[in-house]
């Protein structure tokens, strides 16, 4: 049977899938809602193959050797407590985002009012050089994040430049925060910016409450690493009459994701991405792109095309394997490659310059 997705999402299978990982200010997810209790995943352990991994009897060490031995890129691990501190929206860090640009850069993408890092002056924009001595350009985005993250209390040494070339070294001490995965400005008159940080539970609510009114919607999915596919979904059909929202492959099965009739198909929606949009966001992306619904401005998205699911061990903590890909409507899949906008960003633009280009775009479609 079926399961209905919050805002009329349906959903082909009983399981909670996760896509990709929130990275705001270090809090990489996993799943925001309950593992399942029967979830059975594949993996490379002879020792493990075939066994249900939910109430498995693992300890951290054996968890964390079961991911290094299974080839999962996206595997991860959480205890019940970083778990628990996910599912009710907070996480430890220093309260900043990244983004890697197309020619390697890591930069700050966002930065969590008082926050440690607003605190110590980072702003959107300083390039990230190093952590804790670690080149920034030398890991990948999630290891960047990783570093990032740590207990409350805790401190990471970063390495940063500002806009006018200066460098500067800073130790900030971690803190507990709470994610602010939706945030809303007015660029213009009748126009409304909804920049999306992650897929966490809520979300597409938080987005139908603040396009209530606008005459144009820029959907911002710069930086936003995935999280939820019934969140990133039902987003999706907020702007959608019916049809098809995508599809995943599970274990080889092919799950379809589909709208439930009713949504805005008149406002006119510019969606931004760039290289840091991910997984659940490009799931969105493609939809609304496949859809002829929405014009996509900025750059090619990472390329993050797996569906993970979430199994509770017996001691409270999680382990997320990779059960499946995913296809837009068309039958694209993103992995690897990436979803190509529809209006390039110009060589060089800044974000800002992206942002003014999106709000061009939307003006042009407005008057249609």
């Amino acid at each position: 049977m079926p399961v209905t997705l919050r805002s009329g999402v349906r959903q082909g299978a009983m399981l909670s899938l996760v896509f990709g990982a929130v990275l705001l200010g270090g809090a990489m997810t996993g799943a925001w809602s309950e593992p399942p209790e029967y979830a059975q995943l594949a993996t490379s352990s002879d020792a493990l193959a075939g066994r249900p991994l939910a109430g498995a009897e693992l300890s951290r060490q054996q968890a964390e050797q079961l991911l290094a031995g299974g080839g999962d890129p996206w595997a991860a691990y959480y205890s019940q407590e970083a778990y628990t501190d996910l599912t009710q929206g907070r996480y430890h860090g220093v309260g900043l985002s990244v983004r890697r640009t197309p020619d390697g850069v890591t930069t700050v993408a966002q930065v969590t009012p008082a926050g440690p890092a607003e605190q110590a002056g980072i702003a959107v924009g300083d390039q990230l050089l190093r952590i804790d001595g670690t080149p920034a350009d030398r890991l990948p985005v999630t290891e960047v994040v990783a570093g990032l993250r740590g207990a409350a209390g805790s401190t990471v040494a970063l390495a940063l430049r500002g806009p006018g070339g200066e460098e500067r070294e800073l130790t900030l001490r971690r803190a507990e925060l709470a994610a602010r995965d939706v945030t809303v400005d007015h660029p213009r008159a009748g126009v409304v910016r909804i920049a999306v940080h992650g897929f966490t539970a809520g979300v597409a609510e938080q987005v139908r409450t603040a396009v209530q009114g606008a005459r144009g919607v820029l959907l911002d999915l710069r930086g936003n690493s995935g999280g939820l596919v019934d969140e990133a979904a039902a987003t999706a059909a907020l702007f959608l009459d019916g049809g098809p929202v995508g599809s995943y492959l599970e274990h080889g099965e092919r799950r379809q994701l589909t709208a439930a009739p009713g949504g805005d198909t008149g406002t006119p929606l510019v969606v931004l991405v760039d290289g840091g949009t991910m997984s659940a966001a490009e799931l969105l992306a493609g939809a609304l792109q496949d859809r002829s619904r929405a014009v996509l401005v900025g750059s090619r998205t990472f390329g993050k095309g797996t569906v993970q699911q979430p199994s509770r061990l017996a001691d409270g903590a999680v382990l997320e394997l990779t059960v499946g890909r995913y296809f837009t409507p068309a039958g694209r899949s993103p992995d690897g490659t990436g979803l190509t906008p529809d209006v390039p960003r110009p060589a060089g633009a800044t974000p800002t310059d992206t942002l003014r280009l999106a709000d061009t775009v939307l003006s042009g479609l407005g008057r249609k």
